[in-house]
Formats: C-alpha cells, sequence, structure tokens
C-alpha cells in the first residue's frame, strides 16, 4: 500500500488504413504527410455537401482545401478554416470518427466515479476491485491511494479520534488522512482472513483508492468533456490534472485539434 501518482498515456488512435495512405500517396506525397485525423475530418465534413464518394474526397479536393491559405483570414489552409467553420456550427457529428485510446493509471475512486458521468462518445474497461484482491499480501501488495493537494498543503492540526488508539489526539491533516488509509487497509485484511470474499472486502475501501483503467473516446467527445472539466471550471483538481493530460496527448499527435481546446 503505498501512495500513487496519475499517469496518462495514448495508446492507439485512428489512422489511415494502409490501403488509403498509399491511394494518397499515389495521388500526392503532401497528402499523404497530413495528419491522419486531419483528412478523416477532411472527408467526413465534405462528404456532407459534395458529390465527390468519400473515399474520392480526399484525393480529388484534398488540393483545394490542403493547398490554399484559410480564406477567413485566420491560421492555416482552407481545410482548417473548413474544420473551424464545422466546429463553430456544432456540426461535431463528423469530428466523431477520430478516436483515441489512453492507459490511464493511478487515479482515485472517486475521479472514475465522476469520469464515468461522461457517457456519450467515451468507452471504459476498469480494473476490477472485485477480481483483483487488494490485501496486504495478495500479488499487488495492498491497495494503493491518491491523497488530494489540499490534503497535503493543509498545516493545520485537528483533534481527531483514533481507532487504533481508542483516543482523542492532535494531528496534521495528512497524518490523519494516511491513518485513514491504514485503517481501510487492516480492515480489508482482516475481513480476508475472515473468510470474506474479495467482492464484499472492498466494500470497506475508500473512495481514495487508486485504480486503472482503458479509455476511448472520440474528438468530440473529449472536446466536450475538456469544456467542463478543465481549469476555472470548478471542477476537482484531480479530474482537471487529467483533463489537461488527455489534452496534451491528443495535441501531440493531432496538433491542429489545439485551437478547439482553447476554444471550449
Amino acid at each position: 500500500m503505498a501512495e500513487t501518482k496519475m499517469s496518462v498515456e495514448l495508446m492507439f488512435h485512428t489512422q489511415l488504413s494502409k490501403k488509403f495512405r498509399e491511394k494518397l500517396q499515389a495521388e500526392s506525397e503532401k497528402l499523404a504527410g497530413i495528419h491522419d485525423g486531419k483528412i478523416l475530418a477532411l472527408s467526413a465534413i465534405r462528404t456532407c455537401y459534395s458529390s465527390n464518394k468519400p473515399s474520392e474526397i480526399a484525393i480529388k479536393e484534398g488540393y483545394k482545401y490542403f493547398g490554399s491559405v484559410a480564406s477567413d483570414g485566420k491560421d492555416g489552409s482552407d481545410a482548417d478554416r473548413l474544420i473551424r467553420q464545422i466546429v463553430s456550427s456544432k456540426h461535431t457529428s463528423t469530428l466523431e470518427g477520430i478516436s483515441f485510446t489512453f492507459a490511464i493509471e493511478g487515479v482515485s475512486r472517486a475521479l472514475l466515479t465522476q469520469l464515468t458521468r461522461h457517457r456519450v462518445g467515451f468507452s471504459f474497461s476498469v480494473q476490477s476491485q472485485r477480481y483483483v484482491r487488494m490485501g496486504s499480501d495478495d500479488k499487488i501488495g495492498g491497495f494503493d491511494y491518491v491523497v488530494p493537494d489540499k490534503v497535503k498543503e493543509s498545516e493545520k492540526t485537528t483533534e481527531f479520534y483514533d481507532n487504533g488508539e481508542h483516543e482523542y489526539r492532535f494531528a496534521k491533516a495528512s497524518r490523519i488522512y494516511e491513518d485513514a488509509m491504514e485503517t481501510a487497509q487492516m480492515a480489508y485484511d482482516a475481513l480476508r482472513e475472515a473468510g470474506v470474499p474479495a467482492e464484499d472486502a472492498r466494500a470497506v475501501l475508500p473512495n481514495a483508492a487508486a485504480t486503472n483503467l482503458v479509455m476511448t473516446a472520440n474528438l468530440t467527445a473529449l472536446l466536450s468533456f475538456y469544456s467542463k472539466r478543465k481549469k476555472g471550471r470548478g471542477a476537482q483538481a484531480e479530474i482537471t490534472e487529467l483533463a489537461e493530460a488527455l489534452r496534451r496527448e491528443v495535441v501531440d499527435v493531432e496538433p491542429w485539434t489545439a485551437q478547439f481546446f482553447e476554444e471550449v
């Protein structure tokens, strides 16, 4: 059992198929060098308005949109202008085909509860406390836990009842918090020793208990999530940290999305 830190890593994201990339390369190396997500965005957007087939749009219309300066006077190509126009008009179903899958590790079950309220465009595979035993003598070595910054930063000493000592004493928030984690671990271990199955013993584990998950979300869903959970919107610090980490991972592989995260 130990304090843990959040880790977010992009594992997979939407990419052109080998066959389609070869078609683009045969037409133009420049087209083949455009970010995959932007090729998909243009194809999806123009499918709604073009007489060309979806498989033809990037090839037949790519020069027009990627090869000309944005006609709205802003940065980028006319493809960037078109995507900005679509986002502004809320026609963002055209961005739902661009998906990202993340490994999210070392986050609290409290964060998980908040995160899974975002349902549209998200899917989750979460480490189970039923099947992954959290005992001190189990392979996992006891549950890890997340400590909120406000707990770490508190310098105030307050009186509380210590179940271990069966008396009132004074301590800082960080010590009270650590004692609570130790008490929960001892209770879990005792229940397991008493023959209680893990699926029932887990009831005593705290919201601070850490978990891991694989999460997939499309670009439209991530922009919506970020708009609600980014710093300054009143979200709890841990999920704000997650929102920023997700944004960084997406922008790293699809840099053209940065402006939309800034604007939501």
